[in-house]
């Protein structure tokens, strides 16, 4: 007797039902790395943020980033509506005012005149300038979790070949990534502590959760364009700028334990505290060591400080992630 499976049906959610406000809620949920990563898989390239509201002039822009491999930058316009001409217009300052080379556009639902538009601006532009025009869609099946989806609408006619291009490129950046990360994680493997990480990836950074408290975070991170790494405390709460608030009444204190320190508190609901390191080449096997251990000394640093804080703070209101 044939047995028949039990189907849930794939349902369409209306985008402002899980982001219910383009700036404030949309877009730090891009932001993060692991939607950063999932657009940069729809359009077959890898992002790293650059800046949120990045300002262009007497506007701004909502994501900058830089292409991994290339440095070029990816400017990135999203909306919760229809495509309109404002948004148009907007995108087209941005990539004059910024020099960027890609431009992605993101919404619900284009027009057929606005995707026409994008696609005139393919063939007519500068080469090397690109436009791309990618629908958001939400699904979910029953009361499952809502899943984004990212489709292109429009591109540039060579993108593909382009980017087949320069994969080799890209490759070489993630593959020392990958192999960075790996050492680093079996040198903090070899402290034998309460800090560890998970499988190392191609990515810049890596995250660890050692506090037992949702939206509160360490992670560590690389910039090869600046020649940097870091070690930071991350809050991924929706109303994260309360507790960021919390810890800056105690910025006299933890500084005095950590010594300089960046207080990240940017146009997106996450907010972190940054010890950076300049002058440091993250692609240069030679330097590793040194930068590993930098940085474990750092995470061990914010993890003594920042553990019984995280413990002691208060709930606030409308606690979730961002």
């Amino acid at each position: 007797m044939a047995i028949i499976p039990s189907l849930g049906k794939l349902e369409r959610v209306d985008p402002k039902v899980v982001w219910s406000h383009e700036a404030h809620s949309f877009t730090p949920w891009l932001a993060l790395p692991e939607n950063l990563t999932q657009l940069g898989e729809t359009l077959g390239v890898e992002l790293e943020l650059e800046a949120v509201e990045q300002a262009v002039g007497p506007f701004r822009a909502d994501i900058l980033c830089k292409q991994v491999g290339s440095g070029h930058w990816i400017l990135i316009e999203n909306q919760l509506e229809k495509t309109d001409h404002p948004h148009l217009g907007q995108v087209l300052t941005y990539a004059a005012g910024l020099d960027a080379v890609t431009i992605v556009w993101i919404s619900p639902q284009f027009t057929d005149e606005h995707r026409a538009c994008l696609d005139w601006l393919n063939r007519s532009t500068l080469e090397g300038l690109n436009f791309f025009g990618v629908q958001l869609e939400v699904w979910r099946i029953g009361e499952s979790q809502h899943a984004p989806r990212f489709n292109i609408v429009s591109k540039p006619n060579q993108w593909t070949k382009s980017v087949s291009s320069a994969s080799a490129t890209i490759s070489e950046i993630g593959t020392k990534h990958l192999e960075f990360w790996t050492a680093f994680a079996e040198r903090l493997k070899m402290k034998n502590g309460p800090l560890k990480v998970g499988k190392p990836g191609a990515q810049n950074y890596m995250t660890l959760s050692p506090f037992g408290r949702n939206g509160f975070c360490l992670s560590v991170a690389t910039n090869i364009y600046e020649a940097k790494v870091r070690a930071g405390l991350y809050i991924t709460l929706k109303n994260s700028d309360a507790y960021y608030k919390a810890l800056l009444t105690m910025k006299d204190e933890i500084e005095a334990k950590l010594g300089q320190v960046t207080w990240h508190d940017r146009a997106t609901q996450e907010r972190a505290v940054l010890l950076i390191l300049d002058g440091a080449n993250s692609l240069d096997a030679d330097e590793w060591p040194t930068l590993h251990e930098w940085l474990i000394e750092k995470l061990y640093a914010l993890f003594t400080v920042f553990a019984p804080i995280v413990k002691s703070l208060q709930p606030v209101p409308d606690e979730g992630p961002a």
